[in-house]
């Protein structure tokens, strides 16, 4: 058995306070017992480590949410016995559990249960005996690393094109505020993450650094739509032009070229620029522009436009009488 771990008297929070509550006794806690400003002091290092661990169970919802469930009735340093069902909960701590965990006893009682002998998943109830694939890591792997961090990057369409550099502050709690320049490769797209090593948080208990990972969202754009690695664009055209054809200007990533409408163009077709789409990753090869075609209906005639579509509306009507 093991020593019970109230983490809210730990936080000095009650057990009904908010996710604000928590983080802002932690930051306070934290600055207080801090190595860096307690150098030497082996229970003020102790006592930062303590700090950590309950934030780390308090600041998760759901990792909060199965910590709850021992209830409330167990008392600080009574000896404690995890529930037997306790053993099929599955906590993602990023390989923190497991051998060489830098938290407590009781943590591992209640939280290491899941992992295998080096960190990784131990198989499930009712499983096939296999470890378990977790999202962000291999079989025998528990994920990703809880010191990762992520932040939204917003990119033009001509960026994901070309690719580009970004330049990004970084600041936090205890950490001077850096400025980094990050390449952003050509052939990202809506939801990619690029990962900068070792710019995510920083841990009490560890002297590695989590990773940044910056998820893309693409701007909208003025004249395109994405298809996967095609771009469509508008274009539109007098009835007159779609019957006997002409030359017109469409945009392209790179500025507007001319491109050629045939005779009989029917509204909506697609015309294709080979090449002028969206790269993919790590590929030298593009998609296209699908040009699509729009019959714009003048609604505003010059006496001369009238009498001739006049003209044309009557030899249409005299063509079909004489195919009766």
């Amino acid at each position: 058995m093991v020593k019970y771990k109230d983490y809210y008297q730990i936080l000095n929070v009650p057990r009904s306070a908010t996710e604000k509550e928590i983080k802002t006794s932690y930051r306070k806690l934290a600055r207080q017992f801090h190595p860096d400003t307690n150098a030497g002091n082996k229970a003020s290092e102790e006592k930062f480590k303590e700090i950590a661990e309950a934030y780390e169970v308090l600041k998760d919802p759901e990792k909060r949410k199965r910590y709850d469930q021992l209830g409330s009735n167990w008392k600080q340093g009574e000896q404690f016995r995890p529930p037997p069902d306790f053993s099929n909960f599955d906590f993602d701590f990023g390989g923190l559990a497991g051998k060489g965990s830098p938290f407590s006893d009781f943590f591992e009682a209640i939280f290491g249960q899941a992992f295998g002998q080096e960190g990784g998943p131990r198989t499930q109830a009712g499983g096939s005996g296999r470890p378990q694939q977790r999202p962000g890591g291999g079989p025998g792997q528990s994920g990703r690393n809880p010191l990762d961090q992520e932040a939204e990057i917003e990119l033009t369409l001509e960026e994901v094109a070309k690719g580009t550099v970004r330049t990004l502050q970084i600041s936090g709690p205890q950490v001077k505020t850096k400025t980094l320049e990050v390449k952003i490769p050509a052939g990202v797209r809506q939801g990619s993450k690029i990962r900068v090593p070792g710019e995510g948080a920083k841990s009490p208990v560890s002297p590695q650094a989590g990773d940044l990972y910056l998820k893309v969202k693409i701007k909208p754009h003025d004249e395109f739509t994405m298809e996967g690695d095609n771009l469509v664009c508008n274009v539109n055209i007098t009835p007159a032009q779609a019957v006997v054809g002409t030359e017109t200007s469409v945009p392209t990533l790179e500025g507007p070229v001319k491109i050629r409408i045939p005779a009989g163009t029917q509204n909506g077709r697609l015309l294709r620029l080979r090449g002028r789409g969206l790269p993919k990753l790590k590929e030298t090869v593009r998609g296209d522009i699908l040009v699509r075609t729009k019959i714009m209906i003048p609604t505003e005639l010059s006496d001369r436009e009238r009498e001739l579509y006049t003209e044309l509306a009557n030899l249409e009507k005299d063509s079909g009488n004489s195919k009766k």
